[in-house]
């Protein structure tokens, strides 16, 4: 990745964190550039959705408070951290999981 795929990127990037449907805007925008950097950051967003709405649905049968504030503050970790990389222009997986995200969403972007 250059310095112009990152600061091309960076906006789309950013916009792929907000929101399940703001990876989706950003999925489609990407496809017609297909900037690496863009790309990095919408399979991270991407594989975080989907893994909070399985983890999310086993969780809400629970119905324990420790186990919601856990589940919450686990993914606003994960979320807060792939944001932060995607603002100052790093590519860089989130803990745990990103590595994972990257092998599964390979074919995105490419």
């Amino acid at each position: 990745m250059t310095e112009q795929d990152i600061e091309e990127g960076k906006g789309l990037a950013i916009i792929s964190y907000l929101t399940i449907i703001g990876t989706i805007i950003a999925f489609f925008m990407n496809n017609d550039k297909k900037n690496a950097f863009t790309a990095f950051h919408i399979r991270q967003a991407l594989g975080l959705w989907l893994t909070y709405f399985i983890v999310a649905w086993v969780v809400s049968g629970f119905d324990n408070w420790f186990a919601t504030l856990g589940f919450w503050l686990f993914f606003g970790i994960l979320f807060i951290y792939g944001f932060i990389n995607a603002v100052a222009g790093r590519a860089q997986e989130v803990p745990v999981l990103g590595n994972l995200f990257q092998k599964w969403f390979a074919s995105i972007g490419k």
